[in-house]
């Protein structure tokens, strides 16, 4: 990227101290400046980026953008707010590519529907992708300032816990499509209700024109019932015929699932190389995005077939003992229950190792026992619930003629793996990020 500091300052809304230099990239991270960059001091609850400049100046800076009377040996520019100047100026690098902007958004999913998508632009377009979990009002910017004169094609990732986020950052990406993968429980806490969830989702369309290309769940009970609300919207299914659907939907275990993709008159079969039905509604929002950006149905296979997701997400994992199901990235009701549904279809001994689902609010009781009694339901044959809020997953297997186990800590379950969990079987492992459930997923695979 090129700006220089006097674009930069107007577009921030802020004053220029020194020499208008030409920057080439911007960082917020003191620890990975680059030279010739421009870095944003921003300020949190645990740190203050202001008292790092000396440190970055001394690492090659070229510039810094600071929200307080700093002295540094580098020109600055004066911001009212760091954060929201970091939005400002990636609104208007972003307005300098006339390409098509993707943004995806939903309560479960989003992550690997947006690799997905990626996955198949690539296959026609030079593709930019949010990378991590890089999709909150720093990490959207800091990806569009990666975007370049060879970029065609941007696919956005736009995570909320609260009203106002998304609005917010769909403010600053401007998108030409908008993906939302279903209404679920997530934030919950924060939300109300899952049609506050829903309003908050819809935020996605408030900078976009009015005739711009929608992709919805046509699965969703919430989303469906928008259809009148806004135009041009494409509805996908795994269950009905809509705008892009798919049938024969035929489970291959822990591997892949496999399906048929139609849009009208076309008809094409795809080998997703994820397990699991709901990948296939991911392979269909990837498949109805690329229809409107004009792929032909041999680069959306080929982009599906070749579609690698972010890690900890449904990563097989084959030791000597066991098959591992590595979700560890993090959960909610929805996503554990698709997990559960993966590992059901396994022959064999099957088993959930599950903790603590975050962010669900008065809710998180009935929720937890509800996940324990869908598992026992569909069969699992070992039910591990580890976490203060699993207790209540534990009773809703018990009640539903599950075993289960139930441990406080992840270090209590490590000290009787072997005594519950015979060589050979399937084990999904999945729990919200914050309970650091790759722990477990190092003990199974004998690292620790």
């Amino acid at each position: 990227m090129r700006l220089t500091l006097e674009e930069i300052a107007a577009a921030a809304r802020g004053s220029l101290k020194g020499n208008n230099i030409e920057i080439t990239g911007i960082s917020t991270d003191s620890r990975k400046i680059e030279k010739g960059s421009l870095f944003v001091a921003l300020c949190g609850e645990k740190f203050d980026g202001h008292n790092f400049i000396n440190d970055v100046v001394e690492k090659g800076a070229a510039a810094v953008v600071v929200s307080r009377d700093t002295e540094c040996a580098c020109p600055c520019v004066r911001v009212e707010d760091t954060r929201l100047a970091l939005g400002d100026i990636a609104r208007y690098y972003r307005r300098k590519f006339s390409i098509p902007f993707v943004a995806i958004t939903g309560s479960v999913g989003k992550t690997t529907t947006k690799d997905m998508i990626a996955s198949v632009l690539s296959q026609k377009y030079n593709t930019l992708k949010t990378e991590g979990n890089f999709n909150n009002d720093i990490g959207v910017p800091l990806t569009l300032f990666r975007l370049d004169d060879t970029t065609e094609c941007a696919v956005i990732e736009m995570g909320m816990n609260h009203f106002n986020e998304i609005s917010y950052l769909t403010s600053i990406a401007e998108p030409d499509i908008a993906v939302i993968t279903n209404i679920g429980v997530s934030h919950i806490e924060n939300l109300g209700s899952r049609d506050g969830i829903l309003k908050a989702k819809c935020e996605i369309f408030e900078s976009m024109a009015e005739d711009s290309f929608k992709v919805l769940n046509g699965d969703d009970d919430k989303l469906i019932t928008i259809k009148d609300k806004y135009k041009n919207i494409c509805y996908y299914s795994t269950k009905d015929k809509a705008d892009v659907y798919a049938d024969n939907i035929e489970p291959k275990g822990v591997e892949s699932i496999s399906c048929t993709i139609h849009k009208g008159d076309i008809s094409f079969d795809v080998s997703i190389p994820v397990p699991g039905r709901h990948m296939a509604a991911n392979a269909l929002a990837a498949a109805s995005v690329a229809f409107e950006l004009g792929l032909s149905p041999e680069e959306i296979k080929r982009g599906i077939e070749t579609f690698v997701p972010t890690g900890k997400r449904m990563d097989i994992i084959k030791t000597d003992k066991y098959i591992i199901a590595d979700d560890t990235y993090n959960a909610n009701p929805q996503s554990v229950k698709a997990g559960i549904d993966v590992i059901a279809s396994e022959s064999g001994v099957k088993c959930c190792v599950l903790g603590d689902m975050l962010e669900l609010g008065d809710m998180a009781a009935q929720l937890h026992y509800d996940v324990g009694g869908y598992a026992a339901d569909k069969g699992i044959d070992i039910i591990v619930c580890i976490g203060p809020l699993s207790e209540n997953m534990y009773k809703g297997a018990l009640d539903r003629g599950g075993n289960a186990y139930y441990y406080e800590t992840q270090e209590q379950f490590h000290e009787n793996i072997e005594s519950i969990i015979p060589k050979g079987a399937v084990i999904l492992v999945k729990a919200s990020r914050g309970m650091h459930f790759e722990k477990t997923t190092e003990k199974l695979r004998g690292e620790k």
